[in-house]
């Protein structure tokens, strides 16, 4: 029987509740993980805004409010993940929500040389290595070492975040400026490594399935955020909604996700890009 009818004092709102939860969000102050960390709070959680960048992610803690904190963490090095979750256990007692939410999205430092290093044909060995080790390693170490408090106390929620392009291949042509000409293309390791991401949810959430632990997916689409006219007009074409999506698009995906809304929901990747990968 829906429990929302066997149980009418259980209000909808408290589904999505997370009062007295633990959440942790990596790349915290990123423009999507500011969004996630204000999400979550709202929700009553206590926010842990981690980032390699720790003044920043103190920062923003302290925006949220006192009972929040931001740690310095890397997620490729065990032994600061190991130093967060014992900071973390000592100061909250439970770890309840994981977002893994760090990665690197290509960024050239030279414009003039961007088309060229992004080609597949050029793209440097050492790029799509450290793709590999924050996108898809950093998210096997973050869930291993918090997702296994999580096992242990026999619930919890890992939100993996992906993207439109581990679903789907780039579509090289939005790259192209009004008269044709390629600015530079989505290189190899973002769509390789968001992939990866996917079927690594899927794993996990069948391993961890008997111990209360779910682990989902969120692929947002692109996020509008000072791009050139002409990218923008591309994306918008090829949207059914018709825009690219505000940082703050992803909010209430997000706390369905981390809350008992989505109670019976693991293994899945919950599509949020405005219809981007529908047509």
């Amino acid at each position: 029987m829906n429990q929302l009818i066997s149980n009418p004092s259980l209000a909808v709102p408290q589904l999505f509740s997370l009062a007295g939860k633990t959440a942790i969000v990596t790349g915290a102050t990123g423009l999507i993980g500011q969004k996630d960390c204000e999400a979550l709070a709202a929700a009553g959680a206590n926010v842990v805004v981690a980032d390699v960048l720790e003044l920043q992610a103190k920062g923003l803690a302290n925006q949220l409010g006192e009972k929040h904190i931001g740690l310095k963490l890397d997620v490729t090095n065990p032994n600061s993940l190991e130093k967060a979750k014992a900071t973390i256990l000592e100061k909250y007692g439970s770890i309840d929500v994981l977002v893994n939410n760090a990665a690197i999205n290509d960024m050239f430092e030279n414009p003039l040389m961007a088309k060229e290093l992004s080609a597949f044909e050029n793209y440097p060995l050492e790029s799509f290595r450290k793709s590999l080790e924050v996108n898809v390693l950093g998210v096997f170490l973050c869930s291993q070492i918090f997702g296994s408090v999580m096992a242990e106390a026999g619930a919890g929620s890992i939100i993996n975040i992906a993207s439109t392009y581990g679903m789907v291949g780039p579509d090289q042509q939005i790259y192209r400026d009004e008269n044709g000409e390629q600015s530079f293309f989505k290189s190899p390791s973002y769509p390789t490594t968001k992939g990866a991401v996917l079927n690594f949810t899927r794993f996990l959430a069948a391993y961890w399935g008997h111990k209360g632990v779910r682990v989902n997916t969120l692929s947002p689409g692109g996020v509008e955020n000072g791009q050139n006219e002409f990218f923008i007009k591309n994306y918008i074409n090829k949207t059914p909604l018709g825009r690219m999506a505000q940082p703050n698009d992803y909010q209430g995906a997000l706390v369905f996700l981390a809350s008992d809304a989505s109670a019976y929901m693991t293994g899945a990747n919950l599509v949020v890009d405005g219809g981007w990968t529908s047509i």
